[in-house]
């Protein structure tokens, strides 16, 4: 996979003059706070790109921007944090950073799922001044991780595009309309796979859900694909793209794995029904990384109360049926961390393990989805279940058909 790289110049010190007279000329300066490429000094580091061999030459770690980061905030102490799969690379690009910028840094050793799991507490506790999460999309926005400087790395992994292009070929006519869907890791070869195919003839989307990146695919997060669209996932295993089956039950979805969308209705729908009755609940706020919302539990709070039901909320990072069936007094639980956990496993634990979607079910604010919602992180999501729900705007619009967001309630108050 090919990387565009931004090389935009540092303007930071120019002005730019534009004159509407002779007499007012109008001076714009750019913001300091802007910060445009890497200085050549760093980039072209002859010794850096020597330590940078022993890593993946297919894998972006993005070291050289890491470096400058660090450097304009004069970071004394970096926390990084990595998924399993990268954690092999931690220690290399830990003695990378600490030569190069001379800041102290720690690596976090805790599970990490996804982006969701972006631990700036924990780098807080540490005292912590600049945090880099890798292989995730920058979900928890960078001005709410708790006043630490967080650096989100892609990784981008570079891989042979054409040879995928020619799968697509071999295996899909032209007259197949296609909808090309992806980890983060693969986002930025998608658009260009799609323009090669549109100029072969081939119908194309790369489809968005807000706030993910055209074609970004989450395990709990997906865009409903128009009808009569082929899914094409990029990627490895298929938790990913299962979020896009269960989202698009009727659509063709290739690397190719069957989902079966009858027995996860009718064992989800069996723990909703077992958990209309139930009086003391369990709320689980997650404590892993930002998976706990707290906008989610106090909703959950008040449509608990609401129905007059009993609950205690509990904190974990991790939710284990052996945990869970110690607490007997406890009817049934409502977790607020991936609602995955309860699509995916929630059959193992000995009371029903509801996510926030299905609480809301049982407990009668909302009716049930024939196709059941894969909207977690969705602005335009389908009900206040999820962190980033917004009402609908009084335009009538969603984003994606020319919603402006908060200038057309103005304009519409």
């Amino acid at each position: 996979m090919n990387e565009f790289v931004n090389a935009d110049e540092d303007n930071s010190s120019k002005q730019v003059v534009q004159t509407t007279n002779k007499n007012k000329p109008k001076i714009f300066k750019p913001s300091r706070k802007v910060l445009r490429g890497v200085p050549s000094y760093i980039e072209d580091d002859i010794n850096l790109k020597h330590a940078m061999e022993v890593l993946p030459k297919n894998y972006n770690f993005e070291i050289p921007k890491s470096i400058w980061r660090i450097k304009q905030a004069e970071a004394k102490i970096v926390t990084l944090q990595f998924p399993e799969g990268l954690m092999i690379f931690c220690g290399v690009i830990a003695d990378i950073i600490e030569e190069w910028t001379g800041a102290q840094v720690i690596i976090l050793c805790d599970v990490t799922y996804g982006a969701c799991c972006v631990d700036d507490y924990t780098a807080k506790e540490y005292e912590s001044d600049f945090m880099i999460h890798y292989a995730h999309s920058c979900l928890v926005p960078m001005d709410q991780t708790n006043s630490v400087t967080c650096l989100y790395v892609f990784v981008d992994i570079q891989f042979d595009s054409l040879h995928f292009l020619k799968t697509i070929q071999n295996v899909f006519k032209p007259s197949m309309p296609l909808a090309l869907v992806s980890i983060i890791q693969f986002v930025s070869s998608l658009q260009r796979v799609a323009d090669e195919l549109k100029s072969l003839g081939y119908t194309v989307i790369v489809p968005q859900c807000h706030p993910l990146s055209p074609g970004e695919v989450l395990g709990c997060t997906s865009v409903p694909v128009p009808k009569g669209y082929t899914v094409l996932g990029l990627g490895d295993g298929r938790f990913h793209l299962e979020s896009v089956m269960i989202s698009n039950p009727d659509a063709d979805t290739y690397l190719h794995e069957s989902y079966n969308h009858a027995q996860m209705k009718s064992i989800r729908r069996r723990e909703i029904d077992k958990s209309v009755i139930a009086q003391n609940w369990g709320v689980i706020l997650g404590t892993l990384g930002r998976q706990g919302s707290v906008k989610v539990l106090e909703s959950i709070k008040n449509q608990l109360e609401l129905r007059g039901k009993s609950y205690t909320i509990f904190f974990m990072s991790e939710i284990f049926p052996d945990t869970l069936a110690k607490i007997e007094e406890i009817d049934a639980w409502i977790q607020i961390a991936c609602p995955r956990l309860s699509i995916d496993w929630g059959a193992s634990y000995s009371k029903p393990l509801l996510n926030p979607y299905e609480a809301s079910v049982t407990l009668k604010n909302v009716e049930w989805c024939d196709v059941y919602p894969m909207d977690y992180y969705a602005y335009e999501s389908k009900g206040n279940w999820t962190p980033n729900h917004k009402p609908p705007c009084p335009c009538g619009f969603t984003r994606q058909t020319g919603c402006k967001g908060q200038r057309c309630k103005s304009k519409n108050s």
